[in-house]
């Protein structure tokens, strides 16, 4: 048995995955009604709706199993997010990768399988819309059509999901999926005993650029703004626009002194961006710098508030 790969943007991945909110939630019927449509449409016993989680892949919808999850390593959705293209196993025993895999040569005895990816708005392989069957066969063209057909109905119903997560003038997450993302990551972070770092930031006098330049202008100004952030923070953090003219920005296995040259680097790239643009203004801010005591009970809102709290007292000193 060959075990599935890590795709090359995990930690993007499972960050999007995660701020979905979706993980052990209960079974909805806009994925049900596909999995039973793959069903009828190619007659196989077993259609599921899969996400693939760090250790796990979890079924959204599962028609024919009594499970809601088995473990990554001997998943075969693990090796289809690998890849854009639909995986297609007409029979596992004569492949190599399959052939002694639990799930071939125990419950449920898969023999064929075809998983097409379902991807974020990013373009993360997030999981897979599979049929499986326990006899070997084969998909002609107009059957991975359909397929992809209903891997992209799958994927359209993540992405009215992952919408309600997203600011959608900056392309950040928002409050709500910062929150989800941010709880995860601390928790991590405390099992694991890494540090992190909480930086919560304020735009100083934004509605002057309103008052003076124009609403869109504003817009324009939050944009590069949050385009900056993301050019100067690593994929790994959770980077969000909570509000208005509010961010934040959550850093794993970062010191508060980490943290504090990651905002000197940022500030430098904003000089350098205004004194290129020349728009007649520029971006100033305030902010604070809150780490957790894992030794206390930590919440990501007492965090916020330390951070907060910190940042008024920076922005009452300038």
């Amino acid at each position: 048995m060959k075990k599935p790969g890590i795709p090359e943007d995990e930690k993007s991945r499972l960050k999007t995955l995660v701020s979905l909110n979706i993980l052990d939630t209960f079974h909805e019927e806009r994925f049900d009604r596909l999995t039973r449509m793959a069903c009828k449409l190619f007659d196989v016993p077993i259609a599921v709706v899969t996400l693939v989680d760090d250790k796990r892949q979890w079924f959204k919808s599962c028609i024919g199993l009594n499970v809601t999850e088995t473990a990554r390593d001997i998943s075969f959705c693990g090796h289809a997010i690998l890849s854009d293209e639909v995986l297609v196993v007409p029979d596992t025993e004569k492949d190599v990768r399959f052939a002694d895999n639990p799930l071939v040569i125990g419950d449920p005895h898969i023999r064929f399988y075809a998983g097409c990816p379902i991807k974020s708005l990013s373009g993360s392989r997030l999981g897979t819309l599979a049929i499986i069957d326990d006899k070997a066969r084969t998909l002609s063209k107009q059957d991975l059509d359909v397929l992809k057909d209903l891997a992209s109905m799958a994927e359209r119903e993540l992405a009215f999901i992952e919408l309600a997560t997203i600011d959608e003038l900056t392309g950040l997450s928002n409050r709500r999926g910062f929150m989800t993302s941010a709880r995860y990551v601390i928790n991590l972070c405390d099992r694991q005993e890494i540090s992190c770092s909480l930086i919560f930031i304020d735009l100083n006098d934004f509605k002057n650029i309103n008052d003076q330049f124009g609403h869109a202008e504003g817009d324009r100004a939050l944009v590069a703004f949050s385009n900056l952030l993301k050019n100067n923070f690593r994929n790994s953090d959770v980077l969000a626009r909570l509000g208005g003219d509010e961010f934040v920005v959550l850093l794993t296995d970062t010191t508060k002194n980490a943290a504090e040259t990651a905002m000197r680097k940022l500030q430098k790239s904003i000089d350098e961006y205004y004194f290129k643009t020349n728009y007649g203004y520029s971006i100033s801010y305030s902010y604070g710098i809150a780490g957790p005591d894992f030794n206390q009970h930590i919440t990501i809102e007492k965090l916020l508030k330390d951070a907060d709290s910190l940042m008024y007292e920076h922005k009452s000193q300038k």
